[in-house]
């Protein structure tokens, strides 16, 4: 057996089976869902109640830094615990404090102080959450028996399947119920997924990854301290320097992308005088086609050419949004853009998702996977801040155009630098995660 041949002819069962696959898919379909509907809900609800961009803004740090820092620091305890146990555990969480919101605030009990506390909460306990349920997917593609790209393509229509009916969902709550009935379908959500992890999973799914050499996930550890496993995982990044350009430009976009979800939409929504409504129709329209998008890639993904596919995707996906709502442009217009847009995007993830598990050793890729989003995510929680500054300092029209164009010269230049070339050179193969197993016996 060799270290190309893919993964789960060396360590996968002897019958192909698809639950897996299918129950996480499910269950990061309901959480994000869910969190596509506070994506809405909780903007809104902020400035409903506080009339202020810069305290909307706030409560989008509130919850985006510690998700950012937890997420990063936790990536040697998924890979010492498993995925499965740290997934359930923290929706329970997430479920629990998501539901305290509204609750709170229906007895009169939720100053803005209890928000901040209750939503920095929800961040902390969601990112390892969201962590867990990725790092199960290369093994879920093992037990499935089909290729890394599909099991990442399909993750993605479930990303985008999310952002559709999230938006939908979530902008015709507020509009007809109010933002708090949006996040008490939140919890609902996160308890669902909970319970998916928990008892839909087969047996032995989700376990500790144990690498090539140790009898078990016990002894793997043995002799290595928490420090020690995340300077691990940090060491290997920085071996890779196609990963961490990824992350820097990941990294700026993310930055703008959550600056405009979370104050540049909602305010121009309040200003043009469209509503929420609005910004469920336009998330809805662009989860749409990116869903599309994230098919075309499950399917077709590991024939096209990654790095062309990349950047054109980033070019449509990108700049354009910001543009076309600081023009002021008709509302036609604006729903083409989205969709163009969305489409575009769902082509990113699938191909992002296959070149991270190619090349990092499974019983690494808790702390890689954590270090590497995290890194890439540590602009989303200034993003509110920046864009609700910028817009009390200059105003939304020059924010929007601003932003627009540091978003399209980071996905454009960023393309001419060499490490983009490797993309495609572990294409199809399992890399180190070959001679990997999950406590099983190795198969030849």
């Amino acid at each position: 057996m060799t270290a190309t041949e893919p993964a789960a002819a060396a360590a996968g069962p002897p019958v192909r089976s698809l639950r897996p696959l299918a129950g996480v898919l499910a269950a990061t379909a309901v959480s994000l869902t869910g969190t596509r509907i506070s994506a809405i809900a909780l903007p809104w609800f902020v400035l409903a109640t506080t009339g202020s961009a810069t305290m909307t803004g706030l409560v989008a740090f509130a919850e985006m830094a510690p998700y950012v820092l937890v997420k990063a620091l936790t990536g040697p305890l998924v890979d010492r615990l498993g995925p499965r146990v740290v997934s359930w555990s923290t929706d329970a969480v997430s479920a629990l404090a998501a539901g305290l919101v509204p609750l709170l605030h229906a007895r009169g009990l939720l100053p803005f102080w209890l928000l901040l506390v209750m939503v920095a909460v929800i961040g902390a306990v969601r990112g390892p959450g969201d962590l867990a349920k990725s790092v199960m997917v290369p093994e879920a593609a093992d037990r499935a028996r089909v290729p890394l790209e599909r099991a990442t393509g399909l993750s993605g229509v479930t990303e985008r399947l999310a952002s559709t009916v999230g938006p939908a969902v979530g902008g015709g709550l507020v509009a007809l119920v109010g933002p708090l009935a949006g996040l008490a379908v939140n919890a609902g959500t996160f308890a669902l997924g909970s319970l998916l992890v928990a008892l839909a999973l087969p047996q032995g799914m989700g376990r500790p990854a144990v690498p090539a050499g140790a009898a078990s996930p016990e002894e793997s550890h043995q002799g290595g301290g928490y420090w020690q496993q995340f300077r691990e995982g940090f060491g290997f990044l920085r071996t890779e320097p196609l990963l961490l350009t990824v992350i820097v430009m990941v990294g700026i976009t993310n930055l703008l992308d959550a600056g405009f979800s979370t104050v540049l939409v909602p305010v121009w929504a309040k200003e043009s005088g469209n509503g929420p409504a609005v910004i469920g129709l336009i998330g809805s329209v662009q989860g749409v086609t990116a869903v599309a998008g994230s098919l075309i890639a499950a399917a077709l993904a590991h024939r096209l050419p990654r790095r062309t596919v990349f950047f054109v995707g980033f070019l449509v996906a990108g700049a354009p949004r910001f543009l076309v709502l600081a023009l002021g442009a008709p509302m036609w217009a604006v729903v083409t853009v989205f969709a163009v847009g969305g489409f575009g995007s769902g082509f990113l993830n699938p191909i992002l998702g296959a070149v991270l598990f190619e090349r990092v050793p499974r019983h690494l890729l808790g702390r890689v996977h954590a270090l590497g989003d995290s890194l890439a995510w540590a602009g989303i929680p200034l993003g509110g801040i920046v864009a609700g500054g910028a817009v009390t300092l200059v105003g939304l029209i020059p924010s929007l155009l601003t932003a627009g164009i540091l978003y399209f010269a980071t996905t454009t230049l960023t393309g001419l630098r060499p490490e983009w070339r490797d993309m495609d050179r572990l294409r199809g193969h399992a890399s180190a995660a070959a001679t990997e197993r999950r406590g099983e016996p190795a198969r030849s």
